[in-house]
């Protein structure tokens, strides 16, 4: 690898550290309360080191943010949707439920193993109005894009193999089971900040799934 190859690598490895190191801030103060010094303060670096790696800033860094945890979160999610919804392996018809119900309940887990991210993820939809649009392009084209047309082509999976109806739109009925399922988690606990006990989350998913099973299962 050349000297300029080099550099380049590490100058892309400290914007990712850099990016890990703030992500927490960002979770807690949000994106308009955020200081350059204090996001600075928690990457342990100067004020000038930080506009040397992100010269846009505030802005810039929290779009690296941004767009870094939710490749992470990305990932995670569409791993989880592929060990479940496998269209090469389909649940047989009498376990269709119980393997929907398992997969809402691992993605909700995710909100705990990933709980800087979910929590930056609320100051988003709290602070649309504040975030610079492009930051908000660049969350949905790392993050919820790609996961909903992964669950949209799993669904269509289950499509094909007969155990569910679509009734040709898959992306629809992806919205609608996450919907059903996570969303209304998400906002109970306030993604995560306030968990719900055990036997609410339960009770919730298993609703959930119950109806978008009433709405979509193959006749």
């Amino acid at each position: 690898m050349s000297t300029g190859a080099n550099a380049h690598a590490r100058k892309l490895e400290k914007q990712a550290a850099i990016a890990s190191a703030t992500c927490g801030l960002f979770g807690r103060e949000g994106y308009a309360r955020a200081t350059v010094d204090g996001l600075a303060a928690a990457a342990g670096i100067s004020t000038r080191t930080l506009y040397n790696h992100f010269p846009g800033g505030k802005a810039m860094l929290f779009a690296a943010v941004v767009t870094w945890t939710s490749g992470q979160v990305r990932d995670a999610q569409i791993a989880q949707i592929e060990a479940a919804l496998n269209p090469e392996r389909p649940p047989r018809p009498e376990d269709l439920e119980r393997d929907l119900v398992d997969f809402a309940h691992r993605v909700i887990g995710l909100m705990t193993d990933y709980a800087d991210h979910f929590a930056l993820v609320r100051h988003i939809h709290a602070e649309a109005d504040h975030v610079p649009p492009e930051v908000l392009e660049a969350w949905v084209n790392a993050g919820p894009g790609p996961v909903s047309r992964a669950l949209a082509d799993a669904l269509a999976g289950l499509d094909a193999a007969g155990l569910i109806d679509v009734r040709g739109d898959a992306m629809l009925a992806g919205a609608h089971f996450m919907a059903l399922t996570s969303h209304s988690i998400s906002q109970l606990s306030h993604y995560g900040v306030v968990p719900l006990p055990k036997e609410r989350t339960d009770h919730l998913i298993a609703g959930g799934v119950g109806a978008f099973l009433r709405a979509y299962r193959a006749n």
